[in-house]
């Protein structure tokens, strides 16, 4: 028997039980649809973390106040980083390009006019917009005038221009953060959301003598970020600043940082740990739906051979070898496995597509779960599908046709 008929037959045998062929394919079904899903979200969070880390910067160095070893966002109340630490670090410290120390107040009052908004202000130096490489798009930066003179100027963010100011050009106009008046000289770049998820672009920068004294009225700062001249050197210079704290804050270990260090390394090993644990339970998930389908379709053919004996019997009869017999019913249970395979894939891509539009997930479709998705339903064919396809080729003749 060639393997065309083979084919043949077993398209017939399925299609003459569709039931029960239906029922052999929903374990595949389920399982290829849940890898689709999973390396879809595995592929669109990969990319998610590679646009924070790109948005990190791949020479930056953030130094922030408060111990901690997870990269975290900047804490306020804590007072352990001095502008002093600052300065000592960009006159000790070499291979640094720029530095700049600022600090963060989350959830400020922000008005103007009837509008109100509660946001993020950031008191930063003018080295600011050069360590995180974002400049106006409109209007002018923070400059060592501001500094000196402890301007109440401000920048506004995309997102908080639009907020306060609507379609109206905000360059001039005037802001109240808490209760101090501040004039907008500038509109920042446009610059998405942070590697802490957040959104830059609804930001508000003012110059840091103005934020520490006139706003915050602290003399501390909550971050210094440092841009190093190569990328190689990070893991090096970061050394250096940890070893530079410790003189400054006299901590010896196995006393605890009072400080946290991170590179864009560290966002992107925080952030794929995370990735990764989510991957590996939802891969145990859909291993275990293949596994059960496994399960499943084996006893369904075995029960499929018990009910086919007189057929098997009758072909063996007319020349049929045990190795056809052998052949059809694996190539049955290969046939069942590919085409869950394939319903499984279409019904995870819907599932994907469907998740894009609902969440904030953004999945990305690529041929790997497609070809990963082949591989597994033709083990799972192979391996499951061996045993009730030995019994029926075991079967006499004689014993089959009584």
């Amino acid at each position: 028997m060639n393997t065309l008929r083979i084919a043949q037959e077993c398209f017939l045998s399925l299609n003459a039980n569709k039931l029960r062929s239906f029922l052999m394919m929903a374990g595949t079904i389920v399982g290829i649809a849940a890898l689709t899903v999973i390396m879809a979200v595995g592929k669109g969070t990969e990319k998610k973390v590679m646009k924070r880390v790109n948005a990190f910067g791949t020479h930056a160095i953030m130094v922030t106040a408060g111990g901690g070893k997870g990269f975290s966002p900047p804490q306020e109340g804590i007072t352990t980083l001095r502008l002093e630490d600052a300065e000592a670090i960009k006159n000790e410290i070499s291979g640094i390009e720029v530095e700049a120390p600022f600090a963060v107040k989350m959830g400020m009052p922000v008005k103007a006019g009837s509008n109100q908004v509660q946001t993020i202000v950031m008191a930063v130096a003018p080295e600011w917009h050069d360590a995180f490489d974002w400049y106006p798009s409109d209007g002018d930066p923070v400059t060592e005038e501001d500094m000196a003179t402890m301007s109440r100027v401000c920048l506004l963010g995309t997102l908080a221009a639009k907020d306060l100011f609507g379609q109206q050009n905000a360059i001039g106009e005037y802001v109240q953060i808490g209760n101090v008046r501040f004039r907008v000289k500038g509109i920042l770049q446009t610059r998405g959301v942070s590697p802490m998820g957040d959104d830059f672009d609804s930001r508000i920068v003012i110059p840091l003598s103005t934020g520490l004294r006139r706003l915050f009225n602290q003399d501390y700062i909550s971050n210094i970020r440092v841009k190093v001249k190569d990328p190689a050197q990070i893991s090096s210079i970061a050394d250096e600043i940890r070893r530079l704290l410790h003189e400054r804050h006299h901590i010896t270990p196995p006393a605890e940082d009072d400080f946290a260090i991170f590179s864009a390394a560290d966002v992107a090993k925080v952030a794929r740990g995370i990735s990764g644990i989510l991957t590996l339970l939802l891969g145990a998930l859909a291993g275990l739906s293949l596994l059960v389908g496994g399960i499943v379709l084996m006893n369904i053919l075995l029960i499929s051979v018990g009910e086919r004996i007189k057929e098997i019997g009758l072909r063996r009869a007319l020349g049929a070898t045990r190795r056809d017999i052998f052949a059809q019913f694996l190539m049955e249970s290969i046939l069942i496995t590919t085409s869950g395979m394939v319903l499984g894939s279409i019904f995870g891509w819907i599932i994907t597509v469907g998740l894009a539009r609902v969440t904030k997930m953004t999945p990305v479709i690529t041929w790997e779960p497609f070809a990963l998705a082949l591989g597994f339903a033709l083990l799972v064919g192979v391996f499951f599908g061996v045993q009730p396809a030995r019994r029926a080729a075991r079967l006499e003749p004689v014993e089959a046709l009584k």
